[in-house]
């Protein structure tokens, strides 16, 4: 089964972090995502511009509308996604622990609902 792994955390601590650390949490999502792949658990993988650079689109009485970035109460935002594939959910937590970003942040786990074919 397939399962969505969406990553939240705050870009302004990320901001904050030194030249080093940002290359370490990308050396080991990268590492983590070959790992996933070796173990036939990868699917896809991408990190997301932040929400400053987000539309969010609505269609109100049949117009479409915009409006800049999310709507977000919280200071964690989508910053990411893994697509993998598991076993069941238990696996699927499981394997989003591995996730450098879940130690710096949180980790949705969704499972992928497949449309029925008509």
């Amino acid at each position: 089964m397939k399962y969505l792994c969406l990553l939240y955390f705050d870009g302004k601590q990320l901001d904050a972090m030194s030249a080093e650390d940002k290359k370490t949490i990308d050396r080991d999502s990268l590492a983590y995502d070959r790992e996933l792949e070796r173990r036939g658990h990868f699917i896809a993988a991408q990190a997301l511009q932040g929400p400053d650079s987000a539309v969010t689109v609505r269609i109100e009485g049949g117009k479409v509308s915009t409006t800049d970035g999310p709507y977000a109460e919280t200071k964690e935002a989508l910053g990411g996604f893994i697509l993998i594939e598991a076993d069941d959910l238990n696996q699927a937590i499981q394997l989003a622990g591995g996730i450098p970003l879940a130690r710096r942040g949180a980790v949705e786990v969704r499972p992928i609902y497949d449309v029925p074919q008509p």
